[in-house]
């Protein structure tokens, strides 16, 4: 078994582990296939509302709300977002935005939509899914940012009671917004601690719009102890995640695609366990690296990063957490053991009291050899002969 860290064995008990523990090896001979990575319990730490909708409910929705979109089927709403794939600008990107947007300016939609996304979640095993929006983007007619909030943890609360996820909300500050309204999100994601709402992040134009312009609203956040995050060194180079840990003490970091221009920054985040949130197709879809081969996932994994993966936008990039595991494996060469690793990860990093993620942990340990015994099982049954 390669050396790694104590606290990212997959079979670990505790977080971290205070004991080596070199028994949990997969067996040697068992295939990675989707059909194996949607069946392991996940996590998705990285996924945007309003980029993580269905077509068809978008669809619905502008008729029942009488809005014009830019096609009126599902194939052609797809490709007008350019829905998978690789955009040649950011503004071609942000096309999506505009569409989905459009439509989740209501309580009834907004319910729907955090209702549909934890189903869909749930639907290929997510254990955990933390929801990310800005309420400060549906209010264009005229709703609360107290409805917002609330029309969301209704939605995912909804599902948890038909499907057993586990759901949290992470409030969106914008960088490109102001300062001001920033420190108002902070004020709402603070009110609703241990209501739904498990973090605060900045998210939004990297360049020219510099994190520490926002570091009051994360003052507020840490002094009221919720968690944070940041997105950082997606668009921009690693003095974006420098700000985003040194200035608004971000517990996490959102991509981090480009830390790994800054050894001496990157050995501070492995040092210090800073989880990354990676996204390795949104990322070749916005430019942040030119293909799937040049993504330094691997890089920081075999490195002894704690890298978690995640969708950023299921809708927009057209993905889930299981396609972007086989991606991991497909693309970049991850093994079955790397993908454990990595998926305990996730668990780990997850928004979660200390006592709840040691009692997951448990579970999700258990679970994964569970799942892996059980596919080696049938691929013997497979083999023999009849």
């Amino acid at each position: 078994m390669p050396t790694i860290r104590d606290d990212e064995i997959p079979s670990a008990t505790g977080i971290p582990s205070s004991a080596r523990r070199t028994d949990f090896v997969p067996p040697p001979t068992l295939a990675v296939t989707e059909e194996l990575l949607r069946a392991l319990p996940k996590t998705d730490l990285h996924c945007h509302l309003d980029g993580s909708m269905r077509l068809k409910t978008i669809l619905e929705l502008a008729e029942q709300q009488k809005i014009k979109l830019l096609a009126d089927t599902e194939d052609g709403l797809a490709k007008a977002i350019h829905m998978g794939e690789v955009c040649e600008s950011l503004e071609e990107y942000l096309v999506a935005f505009d569409v989905t947007l459009s439509v989740l300016q209501t309580a009834e939609s907004l319910y729907r939509a955090a209702y549909e996304l934890a189903v869909d979640a749930a639907a290929e095993n997510v254990r955990w899914l933390e929801v990310r929006y800005s309420p400060a983007l549906h209010l264009q007619k005229g709703l609360k940012m107290t409805t917002v909030i609330d029309s969301v943890l209704e939605g995912l609360r909804a599902a948890k009671r038909e499907t057993g996820i586990k759901c949290g909300v992470i409030v969106c500050g914008i960088r490109h917004i102001n300062p001001q309204t920033s420190m108002r999100l902070a004020e709402l994601a603070v009110a609703y601690k241990n209501r739904g709402v498990i973090g605060f992040d900045l998210a939004g134009a990297e360049a020219s719009f510099p994190a520490k312009d926002h570091r009051d609203a994360f003052q507020l956040i840490l002094k009221n102890n919720v968690n944070c995050t940041a997105h950082a060194g997606e668009a921009y180079g690693p003095e974006s995640i420098s700000q985003a840990i040194h200035n608004l003490g971000a517990h996490r970091i959102g991509h981090g695609t480009r830390l790994r221009e800054d050894g001496d920054l990157l050995n501070y985040v492995n040092d210090h366990r800073i989880p990354l949130e990676v996204c390795p197709t949104s990322n070749v879809q916005t430019g942040a690296v030119t293909s799937l081969s040049a993504h330094p996932l691997k890089f920081y994994f075999d490195y002894g990063l704690r890298v978690t993966i995640n969708t950023d936008n299921r809708l927009i990039t057209d993905t889930t957490v299981t396609k972007e595991l086989w991606t991991a494996h497909s693309a970049l060469g991850l093994s079955l053991e790397d993908l454990t690793t990595i998926l305990v990860s996730g668990f780990k990093s997850a928004f979660l009291p200390f006592r709840e993620k040691q009692d997951m942990l448990r579970a999700v340990n258990e679970e994964i050899a569970q799942t892996l015994a059980a596919f080696d099982q049938k691929r013997h049954l497979v083999k023999q002969p009849a």
